[in-house]
């Protein structure tokens, strides 16, 4: 199983990694710091082609919304499940999003324990 993290916050990336890992350690998992580093990584030649992106709204350079735009774009990821992950909660961002074709959305939780319970429900499905 592989996922992609598009977060620019580098202490979130580090969390929701060691959470991975716990969850399970034979989940690659590879991170972006923005859309336009996602993107690069999704369709360069022999692209890493992920069963879940976990994408931040807010990012600099490409933010959220419109990284998923250009992922619904990408023939090869059809398959991949999208799940936004940000500390907004606006229900305007979450309906659009989920107009956008994501799968669903995540508001980050403040506890370690709560991100593990909300990953292995998702992963382990």
């Amino acid at each position: 199983m592989k996922c992609l993290l598009v977060d620019d916050d580098l202490d979130d990336q580090e969390v929701f990694l060691m959470t991975i890992e716990k969850i399970n350690k034979n989940i690659k998992c590879l991170t972006a710091n923005n859309g336009v580093e996602a993107l690069l990584l999704l369709t360069a030649p022999g692209s890493f082609v992920p069963d879940y992106i976990f994408l931040d709204v807010n990012m600099p350079k490409m933010n959220g919304i419109e990284c998923l735009k250009n992922i619904k774009d990408i023939e090869h990821l059809s398959n991949c499940k999208v799940f936004m992950y940000s500390t907004t909660s606006e229900t305007s961002v979450v309906e659009k999003s989920k107009k956008l074709g994501a799968t669903d959305f995540i508001v980050k939780p403040v506890s370690p324990t709560v991100l593990k319970e909300i990953l292995s429900g998702i992963l382990n499905n």
